[in-house]
């Protein structure tokens, strides 16, 4: 695995992206004259302060998969509420295909307790402290987006009680 940064700016921020290659697997498409070779990479990029996105490429050099891998990624950009210990506000369930990741929020110094892709999408996303389990399927690209699924579902108190209509008096 690669690790880059590269600084976007966005709206007058500066930010740094961390991108990490998670797989680059060579393709082929039978085409009528035989075989046609090209390259797909899976991308995630992050800032570790509650934005991540997954991005797949395909090109015929691994360059070019690569540089179309991380556009998409950036384009699929999704932000996170994260608590003061760094880990997720609650248990969360995510589904994409066939795989399935569950995560729950996790005492302070545990670490990242995960494997593979969703290691690597929490990590980007500036999770700390968090218990996964992968369900189901072992494709890289699938846990990867089910981790985002699953990432997507999160509410801090505030924003539900204020969906709910809900008045909380301190």
């Amino acid at each position: 695995m690669s690790i880059k940064k590269k600084n976007l700016k966005n709206k007058d921020n500066e930010i740094n992206w961390e991108e990490r290659v998670i797989q680059v697997k060579r393709v082929t498409k039978v085409v009528k004259g035989g075989k046609k070779l090209s390259f797909r990479a899976i991308i995630i990029v992050g800032d570790e302060k509650g934005q991540v996105g997954v991005g797949i490429g395909k090109a015929t050099d691994v360059i070019g998969a690569v540089k179309k891998a991380v556009t998409d990624a950036k384009k699929n950009i999704i932000s996170i509420p994260l608590t003061r210990d760094d880990s997720i506000p609650h248990h969360t369930y995510g589904i994409s295909g066939a795989a399935q990741v569950m995560m729950r929020p996790s005492a302070p110094g545990s670490g990242v307790i995960a494997g593979g892709a969703v290691r690597t999408v929490l990590e980007l996303a500036g999770i700390k402290n968090i218990l996964t389990k992968q369900l189901g399927s072992n494709n890289i690209l699938n846990n990867a987006r089910a981790t985002i699924n699953g990432l997507l579902d999160l509410r801090t108190f505030k924003e539900t009680t204020e969906k709910r209509k809900i008045n909380i008096v301190n």
